[in-house]
């Protein structure tokens, strides 16, 4: 293929010693952010600033939510979940559930399961990184039947027909870790990961999971 000039951002120049440079990825950053024509400067960083760590308590949160039987052909589910870290959202999914469900609390309490197995991963992930996490994950669901499986075991034994392996929420939340909460449809976020929504309400949630227009983004 010849001798290497460009790989990954990096120009390969070769004249004595060989030297590497990304002056053209810089450019095509700079280029992106609409920053070509700002003046430059010698440091990176103010030599002034004075930055403050975040002093809030880290927290995690989760939306949940389920289109029950929302495929015409296949009369599956879709799951779909966001997940906050803080105000950051750090996790998010649509997916069509495996099978069936044979009612909307047994496709909520698939999405439930989806977005606990989610924070449990993200949990242990932040706690090999030393970031303790010391309030307990709260995940939201508009669903009240699929609040109360996860709490209740006597309601358990009319589901038996939901596979074993979803009933570790059941578990985790005898542990104290997650809880599972009823939010009001309006306020559930995940809803823009299952269904279509109004106009007004699409934006609202858009705007709630940090995504904006490109020429609103700073």
């Amino acid at each position: 293929m010849g001798p290497l000039h460009f790989f990954l951002g990096v120009d390969v120049r070769r004249h004595g010693d060989t030297f590497l440079s990304q002056a053209k990825y810089a450019e095509d950053v700079l280029d992106r952010a609409r920053m070509t024509n700002c003046k430059p400067a010698a440091t990176p960083i103010n030599t002034k600033a004075n930055l403050r760590g975040s002093t809030s308590t880290p927290s995690i949160i989760a939306y949940s939510d389920a289109d029950w039987a929302g495929c015409p052909d296949t009369q599956r589910s879709t799951s779909g979940y966001c997940i906050y870290l803080g105000s950051a959202l750090v996790s998010w999914s649509s997916k069509r559930q495996a099978t069936v469900p044979r009612s909307s609390a047994e496709a909520g309490y698939r999405a439930v399961a989806n977005a606990v197995a989610e924070c449990i991963w993200l949990r242990q992930l932040l706690g090999e990184l030393y970031i303790d996490i010391p309030s307990v994950t709260i995940a939201y669901c508009d669903n009240i039947s699929a609040v109360y499986m996860s709490k209740n075991p006597v309601h358990h034994q009319q589901t038996k027909h939901i596979d074993l392996d979803i009933h570790f929420v059941r578990e985790r939340v005898a542990f104290g870790d997650p809880r599972i909460v009823h939010v009001p449809t309006d306020q559930q976020f995940a809803d823009v990961m299952t269904k279509s929504l109004p106009t007004a309400t699409f934006t609202s949630f858009r705007s709630s999971l940090t995504v904006g227009l490109p020429n609103t983004v700073t």
